[in-house]
């Protein structure tokens, strides 16, 4: 299964990682812009080193999210949740052109979750314990 994972994770990087991990990343910038949304550019660089290399990683809940992070989650779709999930649409029509590009494709789709609401979850290892309860994506 390593592998697997290391080649899926290398074709992921050439096809579409680096690409939405810029988005992250410049996504991630602008939000530490002002210091009241730092938390925001946070969660963006915590999901722009899961979408780098995805496969062999979980998204779970950590079941700490209250009020704020329900509000955190809201303001976030808004401004950068949105447009961040379109990249992965667009991202996975194109890599979903050819067969090989499909499981990548998939992979793309399940990040959308995420890509939208990214408080109140966490990225783990696929060994950990918490990745085998009910994951939020792959």
């Amino acid at each position: 299964m390593g592998i697997i994972r290391l080649i899926l994770n290398i074709i992921w990087l050439l096809t579409a990682g680096i690409w939405l991990f810029l988005g992250y990343v410049l996504a991630g910038i602008v939000a530490c812009v002002l210091i009241v949304t730092i938390p925001f550019g946070l969660a963006s660089f915590r999901i722009a080193g899961f979408v780098l290399w995805p496969f062999g990683r979980e998204v779970v809940d950590t079941n700490s999210g209250g009020g704020l992070s329900v509000l955190g989650n809201v303001l976030w779709f808004v401004f950068a949740g949105l447009w961040l999930a379109v990249g992965h649409v667009v991202t996975a029509l194109a890599q979903a052109v050819t067969i090989i590009g499909l499981p990548l494709a998939w992979a793309n789709l399940k990040l959308i979750p995420v890509t939208c609401f990214p408080f109140g979850k966490t990225v783990v290892s696929s060994r950990d314990d918490r990745a085998r309860m009910v994951p939020v994506a792959r």
